[in-house]
Parts: C-alpha cells; sequence; structure tokens
C-alpha cells in the first residue's frame, strides 16, 4: 500500500487530515490552543506540578483517556500534546472509523517509525462509539507502544469503555469551562487579527460577554459559535466597527441547552444530587437540582419515583406524611402532566427535604437481611402458626396465641421471635420520638415477663 510509506511531516508540525482554508473554518477551530500556555481551563490536571502537565513536559505518556462534556477541550488537548511531543497526529472518529482503518492507521504508524523514527499520536474521538471489537484492536498496538492512544469521550469509561483499555490508559476527566476562562477565550479571538475577529473590529459589550459566557455553560465551542455568528451577521456601523451588544448576543445564542445526557454522568450525577440534597434537609439544593432535571426533559415519572422513594428511605417514621404526600405527587404528576406535573414535584420534594429524618426502619430491614442471608432461618414459633385449617389444632399450631386486641391498651407481652433479637431503634426525630417511647415501654413489659426472649 503506498500511502504507508509516505513521509510524514516534520517532527515540529504534526502531520494531520487535509484542512479547509483558515477562512473556511469555524472560529473554535481556527481559535484551538496550539501549546499548553494557550489552553484555557483545566487546572486541576494541567496546572504546574500537576500529573498531566509533568507526563506532557517530560514526554511520558502512553496512553490517556479524557472523558467530559462536550466544548470542554478534550481534541484541542490531545493536538497540543501530539504538538508538544513533536508527533504525527491522526485522527479517527468512534462514529465512523470501522476496525480497517484502526488497523491502516497503525500499520502507517508503525512503517513511519521503523522507516523515521517518527512516533504517531492516534486520537479517537468518542471512543464510547466503538464497540468491544474495535476496542479490542487496539490493545495489543497499545502494549507494543506501536502508537500513543489518546481517547475522548463525554460517557464515563469506567462504565463505557472496556476494562483492559481502561486499565492500560491514564483516565482524566475534563470539567466545564469556569466563566473566567471563557471570558479569556472570547477576548482573545476578538483581538486576535490572525486567527479570530481582529480584523472584523469588534466593540464587544461587557453585558453581552456575561450573557454569552453564562448561556454557553462552559462550553467553549458554544461560546466562540455564538460570538462569530453575532459579528459576521452584524453590519459594521459607519465608523466601520461592530457593535456586539446585548441585543446582539440574545439573538446570537438563543436559549441556554443544559448538557443532560439521559443516561449518562449527568442524569446519574444529577438525580444524585437531587436525592442528597433531599436528605440533607436543604430544600435550595432540591429545587436546584429539581429544576435543572424538569429543564433537561428528565421523565416525571423517573422523578417522582425517586421521591417516594427518600420519602420512605430517608423520612419514614419521623414523618410518615411524607410518604403519603410523595405519593400523591406522583400520581398527580401523572394525572395532570407537563408542565403543570412540576408543580406537585416540586411540593413533594421540599416536604421530603425539610423533614424530620430517620432511616431506622432501613437499617433495622437491613440488619435483618444480613441475619437471614449470613444465619440460620429462624423457624415461626408454634403459637405463631396458621392454625386455620383441619388437623392445626393436632400438631399445636395456634396454641397459646393470645389476641392483642383482648388485652388493655391492645397489647399484651408475647414472644414474636424465637431469639428476640432487635432490630428497630427508633430516633428522637420527629414522630419517631414518641414511637420510641411508646415502644420503649411495650419493651420493658415483654423484658419484666421474659416473654421476648421466647
Amino acid at each position: 500500500m503506498a500511502d504507508l510509506f509516505d513521509t510524514p511531516a516534520p517532527p515540529s508540525r504534526p502531520a494531520e487530515d487535509p484542512a479547509p482554508p483558515d477562512d473556511a473554518m469555524p472560529l473554535a477551530a481556527r481559535m484551538r490552543p496550539r501549546c499548553l500556555d494557550e489552553y484555557a481551563g483545566q487546572g486541576h490536571i494541567l496546572g504546574a506540578g500537576k500529573l498531566l502537565r509533568r507526563a506532557v513536559e517530560a514526554d511520558r505518556f502512553s496512553s490517556l483517556i479524557f472523558y467530559g462534556p462536550p466544548g470542554v477541550g478534550k481534541t484541542s488537548l490531545a493536538k497540543v500534546i501530539a504538538a508538544h511531543s513533536k508527533s504525527r497526529f491522526v485522527n479517527l472518529s468512534g462514529v465512523e472509523s470501522n476496525v480497517a482503518e484502526i488497523r491502516k492507521a497503525v500499520e502507517a504508524a508503525r512503517s513511519l517509525t521503523r522507516l523515521h523514527g517518527s512516533t504517531t499520536t492516534l486520537f479517537v474521538d468518542e471512543i464510547h462509539r466503538f464497540n468491544k471489537a474495535q476496542q479490542d484492536v487496539l490493545l495489543p498496538h497499545i502494549e507494543r507502544g506501536t502508537v500513543r492512544f489518546i481517547g475522548a469521550t463525554t460517557h464515563n469509561p469506567f462504565f463505557y469503555i472496556n476494562s483492559p483499555l481502561v486499565s492500560r490508559s491514564q483516565v482524566f476527566q475534563l470539567e466545564p469551562l469556569g466563566d473566567d476562562d471563557l471570558r479569556e477565550l472570547v477576548r482573545r479571538a476578538v483581538a486576535d487579527d490572525e486567527r479570530g475577529l481582529g480584523a472584523l473590529k469588534v466593540d464587544l459589550a461587557e453585558d453581552a460577554l456575561d450573557l454569552l459566557v453564562t448561556k454557553s455553560d462552559g462550553d467553549a465551542r458554544k461560546c466562540l459559535t455564538a460570538l462569530e455568528l453575532g459579528a459576521i451577521t452584524t453590519p459594521p456601523g459607519d465608523d466601520g466597527r461592530i457593535r456586539f451588544d446585548l441585543e446582539v448576543a440574545e439573538e446570537s445564542i438563543q436559549q441556554k441547552t443544559v448538557v443532560y445526557d439521559g443516561d449518562g454522568d449527568a442524569h446519574y450525577d444529577t438525580i444524585s444530587a437531587f436525592i442528597k440534597s433531599m436528605r440533607g434537609s436543604d430544600p435550595d439544593a432540591t429545587l436546584y437540582w429539581l429544576a435543572k432535571m424538569l429543564y433537561a426533559g428528565e421523565d416525571i415519572r423517573f422523578i417522582a419515583r425517586r421521591i417516594v422513594i427518600a420519602a420512605s428511605e430517608d423520612v419514614a417514621l419521623a414523618d410518615s406524611n411524607a410518604l403519603r404526600v410523595a405519593v400523591a405527587a406522583q400520581q398527580a404528576a401523572e394525572f395532570v402532566g407537563m408542565p403543570e406535573a412540576q408543580i406537585p414535584l416540586a411540593h413533594a420534594a421540599v416536604y421530603v427535604a425539610t423533614a424530620p429524618k430517620s432511616n431506622r426502619t432501613l437499617k433495622g430491614l437491613s440488619a435483618a437481611m444480613k441475619d437471614i442471608r449470613e444465619g440460620r432461618t429462624l423457624a415461626v414459633p408454634k403459637h405463631l402458626r396458621d392454625s386455620h385449617y383441619k388437623g392445626a389444632g393436632e400438631m399445636g399450631h395456634g396454641e397459646g396465641y393470645r389476641y392483642a386486641h383482648d388485652y388493655e391498651g391492645g397489647f399484651v407481652p408475647q414472644a414474636y421471635l424465637p431469639e428476640g433479637r432487635r432490630y428497630y431503634e427508633p430516633t428522637d426525630n420527629g414522630q419517631e420520638k414518641r414511637i420510641g417511647e411508646r415502644l420503649a415501654y411495650w419493651r420493658a413489659q415483654f423484658e419484666s415477663t421474659n416473654e421476648g426472649r421466647g
């Protein structure tokens, strides 16, 4: 194959696929960083002395996986690393590429290393889109060092990428860019005459910049795309300058899109924050995470189920009304549908968040399940066994059972477990305090008559 023996680009200029002319490329692509010092954000992994920066500067890495939401610089970082290591850069897509293309890229890398001693960085965007067979093709070549592999994904690699590939890679999570990082990128793009919008002479209003940053939600690509759209579609004034004001910004970026994948990290992380906020008795955080899910189009039945579970798991007998409110909200939400369904959901979520808390019923059940799972299964005492059939009396079933309602207060000391075990220990929170007082009295009666020991 002739293309296996093509001479690679000089080491200082990593080879890439043919690119369109600069003026045809989107602003976000033109403004990609050319070195680590131009790279914005991700200080937690690229700051001075951080692991990834040390590895890149020392040119001591073999396999990396970057994961994070769109527009945070995964591809840009891969290109910067390849350029820093004077490595040929080959870009494949998990959506478009196949096994044949992977093997072709690897064979080309092997030939170039043998003939010219050059290294190849194989970048696979959306690596989670590769199936198991496609991912497995990479393993031996990573092991041998034929290519330096960098994968990028918006999905948690520990769930969506094969374990052998993850175990051979350093995994780094990239976070949404901070507001200051986005502001710096926008100002740099407006001022750059070579790659940015400097030739257009854009006057960017501060409130317009604030809107772009806020609605971009940490996505650099979205921010720069909106900036470019507004700048190139706004006619210049008499002085030849473009006024990029708040009105232009609002037209350019339109409605904010929340990063929220229905089956990925954003889905699970947000519902986790919602549940923990209710459990932690913070109604403000509860409403925020609920609003994020509703805005992003989360299934209202899924939200309602989590509120019902929290009402029983985290509130329970401290306020039994929480479960009634949660179930009523679930039924009301399904009955009225969206958008009104969000009202009963908010009602129930705030009720659960502000209710007194107890997880003692869950802890008691867990302890009982553990005893059943790990110990000998207890036999039902004879006096508690079913006696409503012919012949039960001959076996002593039901003999000696005392009907509680025949006694004062509807209570009589009587063994209900052969060993008198305890699983439920109420708290002093809310209604459970009164339950605890009542239970303490009953248990004292058991102990005084030794009935609780069976």
